[in-house]
């Protein structure tokens, strides 16, 4: 399904609602060939500007959602209307309510020890019936990325979730997924985190009232420096239209 798009600090990023990106999650994941969705948040964006391979990665990934507030405001204030937010997290949990009906095999990487565990059996908790085919945390050197990558072609997943933080994730994922052969990777940032119960998820008012921000800043203090990012982000949108304008006007 082709998407809408719109160049955010130079991210291509698609117009859609969550049913949407469910909907095509599920069909990259019928197709049997490997596909990348990235969840770019304006923390995700910002990084790109001054990491290329962050950001060849998410302009050749198969779907770039729209993760964050600062994210849809970006969208809609550069004149692409962004109909809703598809945070990475609610997408994963869409996918795990329809994978017992569709025989989903999901494998879950990255996270702290024992994180990884404890979020598949709350999965296995929510969502009876769900299969997932194997776990393994995200603390590990590159003389152990030969059997990572031998564990995960062995259980044969349709799914792979990565929780190895941005940029990790999305080049891990981006350098080895067709050697995986799995049909759909997602980097998932911190969901295994708040599944598990070890990072608490902002309630749904403040997630309503776009400050998901600001409680995991409150959260976590030392967090404070990266959510300046957003601000940031703010101004480098405003000064990135005043320059596309006005390129339009001088043609």
């Amino acid at each position: 399904m082709n998407f809408r798009k719109v160049n955010i600090l130079g991210v291509e990023v698609s117009s859609l609602t969550m049913q949407e990106a469910v909907s095509t999650a599920e069909a990259f994941m019928d197709s049997k060939t490997p596909h990348l969705i990235a969840t770019a948040n304006a923390e995700m964006i910002m990084n790109a500007t001054h990491d290329e391979e962050l950001k060849n990665i998410l302009n050749t990934a198969d779907l770039v959602v729209p993760d964050g507030a600062g994210t849809v405001w970006a969208s809609n204030y550069l004149g692409v209307d962004m109909p809703e937010r598809v945070a990475g997290f609610d997408l994963v949990q869409n996918l795990f309510a329809n994978a017992p009906a569709k025989k989903r095999r999901i494998f879950f990487f990255g996270s702290a020890p024992g994180v990884a565990e404890k979020a598949k059996a709350k999965a296995e908790k929510d969502f009876p019936g769900i299969n997932i085919v194997g776990v393994r945390n995200g603390y590990f050197s590159q003389k152990d990325e030969a059997e990572i990558i031998e564990q995960i072609k062995q259980a044969k997943p349709d799914l792979l979730l990565a929780a190895l933080g941005v940029p990790k994730q999305e080049k891990w994922l981006n350098t080895h997924m067709k050697e995986l052969g799995c049909p759909l990777s997602i980097g998932v940032g911190g969901t295994f985190d708040v599944m598990a119960g070890v990072m608490k998820r902002a309630p749904l008012w403040m997630q309503k009232a776009k400050l998901e921000w600001l409680f995991r800043g409150m959260l976590q203090p030392k967090r404070i420096g990266r959510l300046m990012a957003l601000p940031r982000f703010v101004m480098a949108v405003k000064s990135y239209k005043k320059m596309t304008d006005k390129k339009a006007v001088n043609g």
